[in-house]
């Protein structure tokens, strides 16, 4: 009888926590009992374990085997650690020899036959094992390609439960495995040899005669601001939208892997897993619950389209139709950046850094043919934009109104129309500008900076600033108005190459945020 130790990894949202795995083999009636918070999967894993081991013909322990997870404190949730409790009962079993399993980490699920199935969130599973000076780590073969995302970490692809003990006594060197041996799927339900092309985002030429909507586009790809769209139907709003990723820059390595581990605990990436390199685009539907939109159910809190869209955008076409508290549940993650969820179970945080992008109809019959007038009331009319609450609105960089698109606009054959890799290039440099000045604080954007820094070290001169001032002190903005205004001159003096803002860009920014830009 002895006591087998393996090192495994669980998530509290995308955060791993080094987990010890210990069994124990004592005499006693057979029985197989797990401690230390595990959670329902956990608990299944009693008849995984059994039938993986002995359909890999290997021996079972014939008395009383005791698992413990240790810090027994922290809760254990999936299936993840299936391979590391078989593994800890062999090596206790003196099946797999021990020094083989010091500085090493072991993550997969274990199906009935002795397979080894991929799962999800092994991108911050191996980052924190790194992080904790593990170099070594044995993963389900449906995730390697995920898994070697993170540097200095050698990376070894398992099948089978077998493989891995042959691996770990010696008898098999470290190759390349057979994907048809994989597992069959990868966390997300998709082959994991099926690697499919990405298709190009739609280009921003396409949207003809809106001049302004694409100008606010610009500037929200430019600073990361966020945007509301208004207009009657048919007026480019979501095909404005579906274009601003088109024009934001790639993802740099550290935001990459910032968005990929998000959708690898949501268990949303691409076959084969490589880095999202692409600013994500979520557009969920206006029945949309909060949970959906901002994280949540039952157990541990899973990510919402909030947190999917981390670095990204953020699209609510027919904010209106929205339940008026999911649209305030997104006020907390449009400050903060995060979304912070307490359940019974724990508090789990995601990170949340977007461009929101709203698109509301004038009103709810959004008549756009003289054929069909609009029969809405000035009452009606104002209830239905109000359930896009101040608070939220107020937290609205740009507003900007569209207008039907005019018939000459429509036949033109669009050559003066600048393409998304055309606007992409200011907005690239613009980027640029604004990163090297905030380098220093850790800001990779304008809409990042702080209002007391704008208002502080940065602070324009009052001839430069005075309308803006005339504007705050009637009452027509707030003082979050105020910094976001600051914020959107400094990303109009980007784009256009000048060290600080002017005059005419504070101008332009005032009248984007208060919807009075034509």
């Amino acid at each position: 009888m002895g006591v087998g130790r393996v090192l495994s990894v669980t998530l509290v949202g995308v955060r791993g926590h080094l987990v010890e795995v210990e069994a124990d083999l004592s005499q006693g009636p057979p029985a197989l009992i797990i401690t230390g918070l595990p959670d329902a999967a956990l608990g299944e894993a009693r008849d995984r374990l059994r039938a993986a081991v002995g359909n890999s013909r290997l021996s079972w322990p014939s008395g009383r085997v005791t698992i413990g997870l240790s810090p027994a404190w922290l809760p254990k949730q999936g299936s993840g650690l299936d391979l590391a409790m078989a593994t800890a009962v062999l090596c206790a079993s003196a099946v797999v020899p021990g020094a083989a399993l010091d500085g090493v980490a072991l993550l997969g699920e274990l199906a009935l036959d002795g397979r080894v199935r991929g799962i999800r969130g092994v991108l911050p599973a191996v980052l924190a094992a790194g992080r904790a000076g593990i170099r070594r780590a044995y993963v389900p073969a449906a995730n390697v390609a995920e898994a070697r995302l993170v540097p200095e970490t050698d990376i070894v692809g398992v099948e089978t439960l077998t493989r891995l003990v042959m691996l770990l006594r010696g008898e098999e060197t470290d190759g390349e495995p057979d994907p048809s041996e994989a597992g069959g799927e990868g966390p997300a339900g998709v082959p994991a040899e099926a690697a499919t092309a990405e298709r190009p985002p739609p280009d921003l030429a396409d949207v003809l005669g809106q001049d302004l909507g694409r100008r606010a586009v610009e500037v929200a790809a430019a600073g990361g601001h966020h945007v509301a769209l208004g207009g009657p139907p048919g007026s480019g709003k979501t095909m404005l939208a579906e274009r601003l990723p088109g024009v934001l820059p790639l993802l740099d390595t550290e935001a990459a892997l910032e968005v990929t581990a998000v959708h690898s605990v949501a268990g949303a990436l691409p076959a084969g897993g490589p880095l999202i390199r692409r600013p994500p685009y979520q557009a969920p539907h206006h029945t949309a619950s909060v949970a959906a939109l901002v994280g949540g159910g039952s157990g541990v809190a899973r990510p919402g389209a909030v947190s999917l869209a981390h670095r990204g955008v953020l699209f609510l076409d027919e904010a209106p139709e929205f339940a008026s508290g999911v649209l305030d549940a997104l006020r907390q993650p449009l400050e903060r950046g995060e979304v912070v969820l307490a359940r019974a179970g724990g508090v789990t945080s995601y990170p949340a850094r977007v461009q929101l992008l709203l698109a509301a109809n004038p009103c709810p019959c959004s008549s756009a043919t003289t054929e069909e007038p609009c029969v809405c009331s000035p009452a009606l009319r104002r209830r239905y934009l109000a359930r896009i609450s101040g608070p939220l609105l107020d937290r609205i960089d740009l507003r900007v109104t569209l207008l039907p698109v005019r018939l000459s606009a429509l036949m033109d054959d669009g050559a003066a129309v600048e393409s998304s890799v055309t606007v992409a290039e200011r907005v690239a440099g613009a980027r640029t500008a604004a990163a090297e000045r905030w380098r220093a604080e850790g800001w990779r954007t304008n809409a990042e900076v702080p209002g007391a820094v704008l208002r502080g070290r940065y602070r324009l001169g009052r001839p430069v600033r005075a309308a803006l001032d005339r504007v705050l002190d009637s009452g027509a903005m707030s003082a979050r108005g105020y910094d976001r205004v600051l914020r959107v001159a400094w990303t109009l003096a980007d784009l256009a190459g000048r060290p600080r803002p002017d005059a005419e860009d504070l101008a332009e920014a005032t009248d984007l945020r208060l919807g009075r830009a034509a």
